[in-house]
Formats: structure tokens, C-alpha cells, sequence
């Protein structure tokens, strides 16, 4: 098997020399790159195409949720893995919804990080369990604008919904709390340990309880419901 061409980008030296030290030693692993901002991680991955770049996201002159779109966008063949604090919880859902596999928190153990890479590397999705739960439990309210949902969608919900009587069961409230945050099917059966079928049982369930069958018109308006009745 060829070795995993990787490219480090992060702001911060001592965290790409730290990253760099910890994967080189691996022998399928091989560090091929380092940026120190978003906008240099875009231009190398197209320069070096990368199997997976580890992208940090609070960078200058392009954070790494823009550069992951970019990269996405002209090669989606590049797995992006983001980097970040639990503190990014806005920034996390971003980056994921703009193409990268998932994301590690920065004091991951050097072990966890290599299995990491080679997990995201064949096509698993990486999110840390105990953040994982949280961001389910916990539904962001940072853009209010978003959270309105059009006079036209709240027409077609129920008298009970509109009263903020969700009716969901405990497992239906974390999957709508994810399903409002963004996140897909393959993102949430990953976080919650569930089959990708059960998952979508679960959306399709939640579907007909508000009685919105638009995805996006269904997350704005769970956004809001569940923020009400918290």
C-alpha cells in the first residue's frame, strides 16, 4: 500500500512542527507539506494533491473553512480533516458542512491522531464522542437570522408543533437537534452510532411529526423549536 501523502496546515509553527515530528515517524504516513494559513493549504493541495490535509480552523487571510471549500470544490478526492478546539462548536458544523470528513480536537494523542487519518483516509468519519454528544444536545443559536423560518413553512406544521409540543422521542430530539445544526445522515449515524437506515427512519419520522418534508425549511425550523422549548 502507498504511504498517506499529508498536508499540515495550522497557523500556530509549533503545532505543524509538533504534527510533523508525531506522523513522520510512521512508515505509511508521509508529510508531504505545511501551511501556516488557509489561503496556502488551498494553493498546496492543488500543487501536491494530497491524500488528507489536517486543517486547522482559525487561520489567517483564509480560515480553514473557506480553504476546505475550495479544496473541496476543485478535488473532492482530498479528505479534509479539520483541527479545532471544543470551543469552535459554530466553526466545527461550518467546516463539515463545507466538505471535510471530520474533525479532532487538538489535544488528540499522537496514536489516536495516526489512527485517525487512516480511518478518515478509507472513508470513516471522524467525530470525537464526547463532543459529539454535546453539539447533539446542545443546538446553536449563534445566527439568529437563520433561525427564522418563512411564514410558508410554519403554515404547514401542526397546531401541536406550533405550541412547541414536539412529541419527539429522546433519540428523535438528538438526531432533529443534529438534522437543525446541518449535519447529514452519514455525519449523524457516526456520531450517535447508528446505522445509516436508522438514521433515516429517524429523519423520515421526525418529517412527518412537523409535517415539513424540505431538509433545509425542516433544520431551520427545528433550530427554533428546540431552542423554545430548552
Amino acid at each position: 500500500m502507498s504511504k498517506i501523502k499529508v498536508l499540515i496546515a495550522d497557523d500556530q509553527a509549533l503545532m505543524r512542527d509538533g504534527l510533523a515530528t508525531i506522523l513522520e515517524v510512521e512508515e505509511d504516513i508521509e508529510v508531504i507539506a505545511t501551511a501556516n494559513d488557509g489561503q496556502q493549504a488551498w494553493k498546496l493541495a492543488r500543487e501536491y494533491e494530497p491524500n488528507l490535509v489536517l486543517m486547522d480552523i482559525r487561520m489567517p487571510k483564509m480560515n480553514g473553512i473557506e480553504s476546505t471549500k475550495k479544496i473541496n470544490e476543485e478535488n473532492s478526492d482530498i479528505v479534509v480533516l479539520a483541527l479545532t478546539t471544543f470551543d469552535d462548536q459554530e466553526y466545527i458544523v461550518q467546516i463539515l458542512n463545507n466538505g471535510a470528513q471530520g474533525y479532532l480536537l487538538k489535544d488528540i494523542d499522537g496514536d489516536k491522531l495516526v489512527q485517525a487519518i487512516k480511518d478518515v483516509v478509507e472513508g470513516d468519519f471522524i467525530m470525537p464522542s464526547e463532543v459529539a454528544s454535546k453539539l447533539a444536545a446542545n443546538v446553536s443559536n449563534t445566527q439568529a437570522g437563520a433561525s427564522k423560518v418563512d411564514t410558508e413553512s410554519k403554515a404547514g406544521v401542526n397546531v401541536a408543533m406550533q405550541e412547541n409540543k414536539l412529541d419527539l422521542s429522546s433519540r428523535e430530539k438528538e438526531v432533529a437537534a443534529m438534522l437543525a445544526d446541518g449535519f447529514t445522515n452519514k455525519q449523524i449515524a457516526s456520531a450517535l452510532y447508528l446505522s445509516h437506515g436508522t438514521v433515516k427512519n429517524y429523519v423520515s419520522s421526525i418529517y412527518s411529526k412537523i409535517e415539513i418534508r424540505d431538509r433545509t425549511k425542516a433544520a431551520l425550523y427545528l433550530k427554533e423549536e428546540l431552542v423554545l422549548v430548552e
